[in-house]
């Protein structure tokens, strides 16, 4: 190999362009008339006419990553989860402001080049994009050899959002005696592998556990779910104070985030089953329970925060919904309460 080529130093151009080839079709099923220039192009052209059915639009965003997720997605070849993971993330995140998804950006980055695994991640982006009406208006796959180790992978993700300046969630309505409605996750979601994997050895991930029902690591790849379709219909029913994704810091990190000063909230651990999976990550690895709420989301992915007279139509309208908690009067104490 000519020394002085790019693929001598490791980057393999015709790898890349098969990676677009391949993953072309996955994105332009994306694409509503909204979308005037994406893949291919140097940037991705969203026309925004549909601002005018908005009062006063204005635009949400917010860039997140997998994490660790992906070592266990690359041994697993389950890669296709993982691109549904970071698009299903990144709506949450801006679903907490009550903000719509309209289009969306991805970074993929390895060592060395597997253009069918970045397709297959891409498709995952696809998925998730397509059921939420959400368009991939562009991204970047970037092969870099000693940034990243053989077989590492990295994927993170922008979104763009649209909310009517009146209707954008923030909590500050929010006052004791409101509600705390919790709907149930898939499983860990995108948070608490380092800490999994420091528990669990990969020979671990192939085998099963009581109750558990497929193998651990089957298990731990599952999808990140988005609460978008759920959120719509609460909304049509009622009001919806402030909402909550239980992300990395869990229940003691993130409720806080959207209350005001003067609250604090109170959960009930007994509101709900914990699912199997956290139950054997605790007693595999001997972890406080304080610090599996502080980690995981425990199977309750995101938390809604309603007038006590709205939880009958709200339950009624999503039967998963779950009575988990209230809002109470913040003392000198912590601002979540664990009961």
């Amino acid at each position: 190999m000519n020394k002085g080529s790019y693929a001598s130093a490791g980057v393999d151009i015709d790898a890349g362009n098969k990676a677009v080839s391949l993953m072309r079709e996955a994105v332009r099923s994306t694409y509503g008339p909204e979308v005037l220039l994406g893949i291919g192009s140097f940037g991705g052209l969203f026309d925004v006419s549909c601002l005018k059915e908005y009062d006063a639009p204005v635009l949400v965003a917010s860039t997140d990553g997998v994490g660790t997720k992906t070592v266990v997605a690359s041994a697993l070849n389950s890669y296709e989860s993982i691109g549904q993971d970071i698009v299903n993330h990144c709506i949450n995140d801006i679903l907490v402001q009550g903000a719509e998804p309209l289009f969306f950006l991805d970074y993929i980055a390895m060592s060395v080049l597997n253009p069918e695994h970045v397709a297959s991640v891409v498709k995952g982006v696809a998925a998730a994009c397509r059921a939420a009406g959400c368009a991939i208006l562009g991204g970047e796959t970037a092969e870099m050899p000693d940034v990243y180790q053989p077989g590492e992978i990295d994927l993170a993700g922008t979104i763009v959002g649209i909310v009517d300046r009146e209707d954008i969630i923030d909590g500050s309505f929010v006052e004791p005696g409101d509600v705390l409605l919790g709907l149930p996750s898939k499983g860990l979601h995108t948070n608490g592998f380092s800490l999994v994997r420091h528990i669990f050895p990969p020979e671990a991930w192939s085998q099963t556990f009581p109750g558990l029902g497929r193998t651990l690591g089957e298990a731990l790849v599952e999808p990140h779910r988005s609460y978008l379709e759920v959120f719509r219909v609460l909304r049509s029913v009622g009001t919806i104070k402030a909402m909550a994704h239980i992300t990395g810091g869990g229940f003691y990190e993130n409720v806080p985030r959207v209350l005001p000063d003067d609250c604090s909230a109170a959960i009930d651990r007994s509101a709900w089953e914990v699912p199997a999976l956290f139950q054997i990550i605790q007693q595999q690895g001997n972890v406080d329970a304080n610090e599996m709420y502080r980690v995981f989301n425990m199977g309750m992915g995101f938390v809604i925060m309603v007038d006590e007279d709205e939880v009958d139509t709200m339950v009624a309208a999503a039967p998963e919904a779950r009575v988990i908690g209230r809002v109470i009067e913040r003392t000198a104490g912590p601002r979540v309460v664990m009961a």
